[in-house]
């Protein structure tokens, strides 16, 4: 075995995998490793740069059937391998997809290149959201010229871009390896206007404001997103549109609070209510319902109104409303109210109070 086969590591020890690692699982691995120790994530360390060129050259070998199997059988004796100028589309592939930013943007290998996708943040009731709704938004986006029809051509004719010669996209060549990206001149379409469009100045496009009509599902929480399809902007020279997303952010209500399809609330009783029982009228998302509460009720008791919730947003029907009383204590009293509660205490009073008489019962268990 050749001295300089004697010193490589195993190339699946250098990914990290098994040796019936699949092919995703290979991509993956080497995706991982060249994020890591790019020259560019890692300017002037020859060591980055080492194990950069190391697991390069591993997947190199190991994506390629033909070279794994020669590999497998014959390790590296079988690799007479000159890594300093490889030129693999599959480390390519997924560089591209990996720096593409650094050098200009999204990958594209030509054509016509599909819009971006627009956000527009819709502030909701609470209301609203609980029961769904349909709202118009104006939404700021450009618009496709409809005199050279996204084109940018004002005879709709467009000829190779001359910068990539039609390919739409340029190669950088790094050391010991290249990447694509998109280029500049024709934005990655391979082509340009043959002669300007006055409308849109040869953009293919202008600004302009739409307005969308929307429709809400009922069950809509902050954060959701409803995506309408081909709503975004349009794409360069004749491509696709984007996608538009509307995401929903909810205003609190000053009465009711929201745990997914549940609402709940708090309802003031008085003392006396709590005691003898009582009928109540409680606010619920569709208006008023009677509701009884049991004599002896106790402060913090939680009620279930059944179906009076939200609706869920994939289906399934609605959740319910939980009701809190809570129990006032009077902070003014007349004389003949602070007569009668004295006369009530005198009576023994506390002692019926579940509460009250627990405490009491440990008071005595502890001292005596």
């Amino acid at each position: 075995m050749p001295a300089a086969a004697a010193r490589k590591r195993d190339y699946y020890e250098v990914l990290g995998v098994s040796r019936q690692a699949s092919a995703q699982d290979l991509k993956s691995a080497y995706r991982k490793l060249a994020m890591q120790y790019h020259p560019d994530r890692n300017p002037g360390d020859k060591p980055a740069e080492d194990r950069f060129k190391e697991a390069s050259e591993a997947y190199e070998v190991l994506s390629d059937p033909e070279k794994r199997g020669h590999y497998d059988r014959f390790g590296h004796s079988a690799m007479p391998f000159d890594f300093g100028g490889f030129n693999s589309s599959g480390i390519n592939d997924v560089l591209s997809e990996i720096f593409g930013d650094i050098f200009g943007g999204r990958s594209r290998r030509g054509g016509r290149a599909r819009g971006s996708d627009l956000r527009y943040n819709l502030e909701l009731s609470f209301e609203e959201a609980a029961f769904g709704t349909e709202v118009s938004v104006k939404i700021p986006r450009p618009k496709r010229c409809e005199v050279c029809e996204g084109t940018g051509s004002k005879d709709k004719q467009v000829r190779a871009c001359p910068t990539c010669g039609g390919s739409g996209e340029l190669r950088h060549t790094q050391g010991f390896f290249s990447v694509s990206r998109p280029c500049g001149t024709c934005g990655g379409s391979g082509s340009v206007a043959t002669a300007p469009c006055t409308k849109c100045r040869g953009v293919g496009r202008y600004e302009s404001e739409t307005t969308l009509s929307v429709k809400i599902p009922a069950g809509v929480d902050s954060g959701t997103r409803v995506r309408l399809v081909g709503e975004g902007e349009p794409g360069e020279q004749g491509g696709p549109p984007g996608d538009l997303y509307v995401v929903a952010h909810v205003r609190e209500h000053p009465i009711f609070v929201r745990e997914d399809a549940e609402v709940l609330c708090e309802v003031p009783i008085s003392f006396a209510q709590a005691a003898l029982g009582t009928h109540l009228e409680v606010p619920t998302l569709e208006g008023k319902v009677k509701m009884k509460v049991p004599s002896g009720t106790q402060s913090g008791k939680v009620f279930r109104l059944k179906g009076k919730g939200i609706a869920h947003l994939h289906g399934g029907g609605r959740g319910d409303q939980h009701v809190r009383v809570v129990v006032e204590t009077p902070t003014e009293l007349s004389s003949e109210q602070r007569e009668l509660l004295e006369r009530f205490a005198e009576l023994g009073g506390e002692r019926s109070q579940p509460q009250v008489k627990s405490f009491l019962e440990k008071v005595r268990e502890l001292f005596g």
